[in-house]
């Protein structure tokens, strides 16, 4: 038993080695490159976001005070609230699940399944703070480009996502450029701690504090998350997982080493997106940092604007050194002087001739250029046009908007929306809430589609494309060409341009149910076309039988019509 504690303690004594060097080298790494510049951005556009030091929690003041004019942060608030509605709006749709396979992903079973899945996949969106975080994320990205999420089981809302600002983490990346590894310091006060890991997992400094009702003490925690090239594959319980998450306490060495708790994922449990990246970085660019030199330019502005107008409002003043002490000539600066003046009186010091226009309209071109860098005026397209448009001008304008962000869109899809939909799946597979698939199912991996603004703009091509031939087939057949409608499938058709428009499978009937339903309305015209043939030969006999052929009264032409096909021994007909 001795040699096996040992044996364990070593490890821990590794493990926990191994760990404060990772989370060192990465704190580093972030602060030589980047801290610096971020800074800057948090300075002049996001003050109350940034958090470069454990210390900084809960940090209050005025911390607004290098900002005198804020269009750039309202300019970066209509980039997030633009990316929310265009990517990720909780009002309407913006993914649902599909197949590889186009031939399976027709099956009308199939189809119903993946929309109660997505259904039942914004439900949990809707109730979790999913939406609050994608929004703060929005944010992160247009001013720093790069933001973090930590995404954790919830039993109420079967996910719970920890955003963090920039400053809180710091990141690694794997030979493929993908992030892998997070590392983030933080403080707890006892009290938290013992909520979150409980009070045996603490050490004996912080047991101690808390027994003494110090719940006010705080403790540096070091959470590391990586992957595990040490697990067992054969083996599946959470330390053993593809990815291990650890929390350390950084001045606890005793028994556990410090190790407050220990656990492991499938994959990668953060999404951590960048607005734009270059191939071997592993922090993003952000259209804060090429908007810096216009808002430090602002700034300036703002105070030579402000300089002007207080000097030709409230001048400085030059007095006759004879007139000290008689009267107090406010507002603005007194300088006594010894000089012959035409009135001997009191003048202006000197004369400001500066217009405030000129500085207005070198604002107005600045905050322009502040727009155009967070795509604020893309945004506001629609709202700053005084002119009444169609829908197709309404269309025609989203879309030349969203082809301006289209690669940064497609990022995000990679980095933040896939990532998070596949865990939020993993998620109702563990809470034992997703409902059981269809057979066809079986072994078939699904993928992720987009429905959002910019996909569905994407789509209209293949939209205008189907109208197009509708309308030349038409053509045709009005031209005679009848036959050229049996090119036309127009079953296939109208499920392909559903999927197009994103329509509701449960909208459209079955091909089954299709073909049950023809073969109803197939006999119903069988049966009502005999039914009039009978009414017609009923009407022609009649007819016939009103008709004399003979003295006899009972000789007319349906007695004689009869007469032929009964026989020889029949009488002969007239």
């Amino acid at each position: 038993m001795p040699d096996d504690l040992n044996r364990k303690n070593n490890s821990l004594d590794a493990q926990r080695k191994k760990a404060l060097h990772r989370g060192k080298t990465l704190l580093q790494e972030r602060q030589t490159g980047w801290d610096g510049h971020w800074q800057a951005i948090a300075t002049n556009l996001l003050p109350r976001l940034s958090r470069f030091m454990t210390t900084d929690r809960n940090r209050g003041g005025d911390r607004n005070q290098a900002i005198i004019d804020s269009a750039g942060t309202w300019a970066l608030r209509t980039l997030a609230a633009g990316m929310m509605a265009g990517m990720t709006s909780p009002a309407r749709p913006w993914f649902k699940l599909g197949l590889p396979d186009e031939d399976l992903a027709e099956h009308h079973s199939v189809k119903l399944w993946l929309a109660d899945v997505t259904r039942l996949m914004q439900r949990i969106f809707r109730k979790s703070n999913t939406y609050n975080t994608f929004h703060g994320m929005y944010r992160e990205l247009g001013g720093f480009g790069t933001s973090l999420s930590v995404v954790e089981s919830n039993f109420d809302t079967v996910i719970h996502n920890n955003l963090m600002t920039i400053g809180q983490f710091s990141l690694g990346t794997n030979h493929l450029g993908m992030i892998d590894k997070v590392a983030r310091e933080f403080k707890l006060t006892v009290e938290e701690a013992v909520e979150w890991f409980g009070l045996e997992a603490l050490g004996p400094e912080a047991r101690n504090a808390y027994d003494c009702s110090n719940y006010g003490k705080q403790i540096e925690i070091l959470h590391i998350i990586e992957p595990n090239p040490d697990r067992d594959p054969r083996k599946i319980d959470k330390l053993n997982m593809p990815f291990k998450s650890v929390y350390w306490d950084k001045r606890d060495t005793t028994v556990k080493m410090g190790q407050l708790k220990a656990g492991g994922y499938h994959r990668f449990p953060a999404i951590a997106p960048r607005w734009d990246v270059l191939w071997g970085d592993t922090w993003g660019s952000s259209p804060a940092m090429d908007a810096l030199g216009d808002l430090l330019q602002l700034q300036n502005n703002q105070l030579r604007k402000d300089k002007a107008i207080d000097y030709r409002v409230d001048p400085p003043l030059q007095v006759p050194t004879a007139m000290r002490g008689q009267g107090d000539f406010l507002p603005g600066g007194i300088s006594y002087y010894d000089g012959y003046t035409p009135n001997g009186g009191v003048r202006t010091a000197f004369e400001v001739n500066l217009d405030p226009n000129l500085l207005l309209e070198d604002i107005a071109d600045v905050r322009g250029r502040i727009n155009k860098a967070f795509y604020a005026d893309l945004f506001l397209l629609i709202a700053d046009t005084d002119k009444r448009m169609t829908a197709t001008e309404v269309a025609e304008r989203q879309e030349e908007k969203l082809l301006m962000l289209g690669p940064v869109l497609e990022r995000l899809h990679n980095e933040m929306l896939s990532p998070y939909i596949a865990m939020t799946f993993e998620r109702m597979i563990e809470s034992g809430i997703l409902p059981p698939p269809p057979p066809e199912l079986a072994e078939v991996e699904l993928e992720v589609e987009y429905v959002s603004v910019l996909a569905q703009a994407q789509r209209a091509v293949g939209v205008n494309a189907t109208d197009r031939l509708v309308g030349h087939i038409g053509m045709l057949a009005q031209l005679g060409k009848v036959d050229v409608v049996d090119k036309f499938d127009t079953d296939k058709s109208v499920e392909r341009y559903a999927d197009q428009l994103g329509v509701d499978p449960d909208l459209i009937v079955s091909g089954e149910n299709v073909a049950l339903v023809r073969s109803q309305r197939a006999q119903q015209q069988a049966a009502a076309q005999a039914a009039e043939n009978a009414a017609k030969m009923g009407s022609a006999a009649a007819s016939l039988g009103s008709i004399q052929t003979g003295a006899e009264p009972q000789q007319n032409a349906a007695s004689d019509l009869m007469n032929l096909f009964s026989g020889y021994n029949a009488a002969p007909p007239a």
